[in-house]
């Protein structure tokens, strides 16, 4: 592509030269009054791009022919709706979510007398309305005590249980001391399979230590 002449290299081909002192005059004088190929170019480019974005807005006008104002208002607005709604429930699902992880967490300690004890507890905590701050349960402990005076049997009192065996293991007559599973030295004794009876003794030895 051929470099572009600037006027005045144009006129100097043909002879003509302007005066050094005027030569920023005679610059001033053609821009104010002509228009170079790359300005005709810059204003196609310009010219082109209005046509495009007048073309989309044309296109875009024409999808909402037959739609009056306050319908397209209204279905805005639904859109909105659903949009927050949306949002609600998935904030509220996670929610639902780290608050049950939390609770399985801090119920690990507890001893229920039953898996039922324990799906009932975990229910009237939920609808307690406790709420969860920094992965807390707030007011828990507080509630937990509360449920164990309200219905006891639905706790395992590990100090009440430790006590209850060992009361068990102490007041067993000579010979019938047993172990936690109920099986005695006498049971173990007597019983006619040889590899059977090895087996209790090395599960059962604190019976056999006296």
């Amino acid at each position: 592509m051929a470099k572009m002449q600037n006027i005045e290299s144009i006129l100097k081909d043909f002879g003509l030269e302007i005066p050094e002192d005027k030569k920023e005059d005679f610059r001033v004088k053609f821009h104010e009054n002509y228009k170079t190929v790359n300005d005709y170019g810059k204003l196609e480019t310009d010219r082109d791009t209005w046509k495009e974005k007048a073309e989309t807005a044309e296109t875009t006008l024409k999808g909402f022919d037959g739609v009056d104002l306050d319908t397209m208002k209204r279905d805005l607005e639904d859109w909105k709706k659903k949009a927050e709604d949306a949002e609600k429930n998935a904030q509220a699902q996670i929610y639902e979510r780290d608050f049950n992880d939390a609770l399985k967490a801090e119920l690990e300690s507890v001893k229920f007398s039953s898996d039922a004890a324990r799906r009932a507890i975990m229910a009237e905590i939920k609808d307690a309305g406790l709420k969860m701050k920094d992965g807390k349960i707030l007011g828990l402990s507080d509630l937990i005590t509360q449920m164990r005076e309200k219905d006891a049997s639905a706790f395992i009192d590990e100090k009440q249980a430790e006590a209850q065996r060992n009361a068990a293991r102490f007041t067993a007559p000579a010979g019938r001391q047993a172990t936690p599973g109920g099986v005695t030295r006498k049971d173990i004794e007597s019983m006619t399979d040889k590899a059977d009876r090895q087996r209790a003794i090395a599960e059962n030895l604190s019976l056999f230590k006296q």
